[in-house]
């Protein structure tokens, strides 16, 4: 929520620190690339370490960073950055962590609910920061106060989870009864997942999503803008402050679409289930195929219709959203208990790297690049970045493919994981008297 929170205020940053745009774009890639360089080492120290511990420290460190950060003076731009990276660290904590102590309380179609649970906090954490950082701003009539109040929500839940989050013995849900015989060291264990098929290809489809989402996130709402002006049911922005109706509106989509995405997947997954031991990838691979259809739809349809767009944006991220939670169901089958920690983080990490950290600079660049060809027409502009957001389509189609690649190595891995458990244990009748 922290990250949505500050994205409903930053027109508001933008003037109080007197940034361009290049400047406001710079508050993200600092927070993705230190979410991305944390994510490995809390994934270290959950494999090793008390994971509910780690977790409430890690809510604890961005919630106060969080609030600190609203009291930076104008003249310390650069502090705020700072700020904004730190957050990253904390955030990476909890990401890298949750998903393994859900993997090792249930199981089987139990563990994919609670992860589907899990998962929706994404689309209604990143809706409630949109709402909560304005109605936090208009209510204080100070754009600081959104950042004010999602720290004493963070540091509730980081209280809540120590007082009440048990911590279960890693592989418990698995049925790995009996101690842990060996820990293998990170080496060992980077080379295993390396080696691990599931895991490699499910992770590169995870960073199509996300390559996907984070250029949506950001140039859809323009491009949706530009297209009114074509249809001259709009004039073109020319002053400081624009509308953000359509940044509202796809906020409100892709939180709709998140939530009926998981719900929708692991319904789905259930089902499947008694038809094929393959279906979490298969069930992640068509959703991916028909997502893009839907998304290339989207720049058929916006010259002349925007409800129409409104639609096949719908049906497009709900279809993708459909991944979220079978992703991680995926790699907890095919994981061994005690590496799982390191497999989420790296997994975010690749995800990020290959995905949002670059994919909205780069469709940007495209865009710019074929806007130099006529730069003060409006309908070249339009058409221009909607050239631009067709590789999109192109990536989800690929990330669909990785799905099922998965799918064809994914019992021969998932029983490989199954076996490795075994071994990595001893039951307690067999200890020394």
């Amino acid at each position: 929520m922290d990250r949505y929170t500050v994205v409903g205020v930053l027109q508001e940053i933008k003037r109080h620190y007197g940034v361009s745009d290049s400047g406001l774009g710079l508050l993200q890639t600092v927070f993705i690339c230190s979410f991305m360089v944390a994510a490995p080492i809390f994934g270290y120290l959950g494999d090793r370490f008390n994971r509910k511990v780690i977790l409430s420290c890690g809510i604890f460190f961005w919630s106060v960073v969080t609030l600190s950060s609203s009291f930076i003076s104008q003249e310390h731009f650069w502090l705020f950055v700072l700020s904004r990276g730190l957050v990253g660290i904390g955030e990476s904590s909890y990401s890298s962590i949750s998903p393994t102590i859900i993997g090792d309380l249930f199981t089987n179609n139990s563990r994919t609910m609670m992860l589907s649970v899990f998962y929706l906090a994404i689309p209604l954490g990143s809706g409630l920061g949109y709402i909560l950082g304005s109605s936090a701003k208009e209510a204080a009539g100070d754009w600081h106060w959104a950042l004010r109040v999602s720290p004493v929500l963070g540091i509730t839940a980081g209280t809540l989870i120590l007082a009440f989050v048990p911590e279960p013995k890693r592989g418990s849900a698995d049925r790995m009864g009996g101690r842990i015989k060996t820990r293998t060291s990170w080496l060992f264990d980077m080379k295993a997942l390396a080696k691990n098929r599931s895991y490699v290809f499910s992770s590169l489809a995870s960073a199509a999503v996300s390559f996907a989402t984070g250029a949506f996130g950001i140039w859809i709402p323009l491009y949706l803008a530009r297209a009114q002006v074509v249809q001259k049911t709009a004039e073109p922005c020319t002053k400081d402050i624009c509308s953000s109706t359509d940044s509202l509106i796809f906020g409100a989509i892709t939180c709709v679409t998140g939530l009926l995405g998981v719900v929708i997947g692991a319904a789905t997954t259930r089902l499947c289930r008694q038809k094929t031991e393959r279906a979490d990838p298969l069930v992640c691979a068509v959703s991916m195929l028909g997502s893009a259809i839907f998304i290339c739809l989207i720049f058929v349809v916006a010259k002349k219709s925007i409800a129409g767009a409104y639609v096949c944006i719908f049906i497009g991220e709900t279809l993708l959203f459909l991944n979220w939670a079978i992703t991680a169901d995926i790699l907890m089958f095919v994981i061994i208990p005690t590496r799982r920690a390191t497999a989420v983080a790296f997994q975010g990490f690749i995800s990020h790297l290959l995905g949002d950290a670059g994919s909205p600079y780069l469709i940007g660049l495209i865009s710019d690049g074929l806007q130099q060809s006529y730069p003060t027409s409006a309908l070249w502009g339009f058409l221009s970045l909607g050239y631009a957001l067709m590789l999109c389509p192109f990536i989800i189609v690929l990330g669909g493919m990785f799905f099922l690649a998965t799918a064809l190595f994914f019992l021969d891995d998932r029983e490989k994981a199954e076996k490795q458990s075994s071994q990595l244990t001893r039951p307690p009748s067999s200890a020394k008297v």
